[in-house]
């Protein structure tokens, strides 16, 4: 194999976090931000890039960088090695309520399809890529569905669902009509693109989008119940309509709980 050959464990369950069991010399990348415990005698390094690939020259490293620029990622990512001679563990964490799902990539074909925001962390040697669509329609009207990133190698890789998981396997010619922001990701195997909802009356009214993702087997599809997109919205419109009054707005107890805190506003 290519890729570090990593054993792991998913702990909880609504916030998860996944605990890495690194074997001496062994290593994973993760994305800046979600990692958060490690044993001492773990070594910590930034990298430009996903790090997938040695003596890549300069250039090389640019351009692995430019392509998770393109995706709104950060130009660099998280290494973590095992520099002693016993096992050690490293824990990386959800960033929102939901799920962790585990992708064997040696099992799929070694490539896989998520959105840009799902990766997690993947075993040293995956390299994480953006999936660009060949299709315009996918380009103009996507969203969220278009540039997605790619996962590719023969190790474990980790992504994050929002909210409840939903695993669908299709069959041969077998279609699933997906909101885009609620794709996860998909084996390399299934066919995707972008339809027109249609109908003046769902077009102006439906409040939905005005596209569907389109997904075609054969193959395996993650969706979640909660992208985050939905999950800031709802939280932002609520705080629009808040008007800066607290949970208790319209109640006796709230107003009771402002006099008491100070606050004189009813």
């Amino acid at each position: 194999m290519e890729a570090h050959e990593i054993d792991y464990h998913i702990h909880g369950e609504e916030m998860q976090y996944v605990e890495i069991e690194l074997d001496p010399n062994e290593g994973v990348i993760a994305e800046a931000g979600s990692f958060m415990m490690m044993d001492t005698g773990v070594k910590m390094e930034t990298i430009f890039g996903d790090g997938s690939k040695k003596d890549t020259g300069v250039m090389g490293k640019i351009f692995g960088a430019g392509k998770r620029l393109l995706t709104g990622e950060s130009l660099f990512m998280t290494a973590f090695y095992n520099e002693e001679d016993y096992k050690k563990k490293v824990s990386f964490a959800s960033p929102y309520p939901g799920k962790i799902i585990a992708i064997d990539l040696s099992a799929i074909g070694g490539k896989f399809v998520c959105q840009k925001d799902a990766f997690l962390c993947a075993a040293k040697g995956v390299s994480i890529g953006i999936e660009f669509s060949k299709k315009l329609g996918r380009g103009l009207f996507g969203g969220e569905g278009f540039i997605m990133q790619k996962l590719e190698g023969d190790g474990m890789a980790f992504v994050h669902a929002g909210g409840t998981t939903c695993k669908k396997e299709l069959v041969p010619g077998e279609e699933l009509m997906v909101d885009t922001g609620c794709i996860v990701g998909f084996d390399h195997t299934v066919d995707y693109d972008i339809e027109f909802v249609g109908g003046i009356k769902n077009t102006i009214f439906g409040g939905e989008g005005l596209f569907f993702a389109k997904l075609r087997g054969p193959g395996t599809v993650y969706i979640q119940s909660l992208p985050f997109s939905r999950l800031a919205g709802r939280v932002l419109s609520a705080a629009s309509r808040g008007g800066g009054k607290d949970k208790g707005e319209g109640s006796i107890l709230g107003g009771l709980g402002n006099l008491l805190d100070g606050d004189n506003r009813f």
